[in-house]
């Protein structure tokens, strides 16, 4: 008969479970969010491309095509091809956490995380000017910030993920240390 009780400090909800539906999840959320990337910036290019910026909200969000050689806020533009492997590394080792998530929150974290890195890492490999030395597409632009792309807003809600399951304790697996568990349940 198989164990109807989750660890001390889980709650049976985000328990493992056969058939593993928190890595069901993750992959749900990593395709959707990385065809919503890759849809995007195909649509950038196509109807951004030699326009000036097009107001979306005022001056508060614009759209307007850029291609980034380099990493965030354009760090790095000499250094393509090593951001490129770095984040083929960051890839496999995102899948492979992935693949063993057992509670939601993470898995949606994972997900969005999987999604922003292939995301910015199919430009590199796909785009002008070559695989490895890619430009990335960016196109929302918002006051006083860098242009950026769906990709990177995957990315940064996935840290932000990161940092509040980790302040709560919360471990890939779904389970909490007691000492987190009992202080959350009083």
């Amino acid at each position: 008969m198989p164990e109807l009780q989750a660890a001390r400090g889980a709650s049976l909800s985000t328990a493992a479970t056969p058939g593993r539906p928190a890595v069901r999840l993750a992959a749900a959320v990593a395709l959707t969010a990385l065809l919503v990337d890759v849809a995007s910036k195909h649509l950038a290019v196509e109807k951004l491309t030699g326009r000036a910026p097009v107001d979306v909200v005022g001056d508060v969000l614009q759209l307007q095509l850029l291609r980034n050689p380099g990493a965030a806020f354009s760090a790095g533009e000499s250094l393509t091809p090593l951001i490129t492997v770095v984040a083929i590394v960051a890839a496999l080792v995102v899948a492979w956490f992935a693949a063993r998530v057992r509670h939601r929150g993470w898995a949606v974290a994972l997900g969005l995380l999987f999604a922003g890195v292939v995301g910015n890492l199919i430009d590199r490999m796909f785009r002008a000017p070559g695989p490895f030395r890619g430009h990335v597409v960016d196109f929302l632009a918002l006051p006083n910030w860098p242009v950026f792309n769906v990709a990177d807003i995957c990315i940064d809600v996935a840290g932000a993920l990161f940092v509040y399951l980790l302040v709560r304790g919360v471990h890939l697996d779904g389970s909490r240390p007691p000492h987190v568990a009992d202080r959350d349940q009083s």
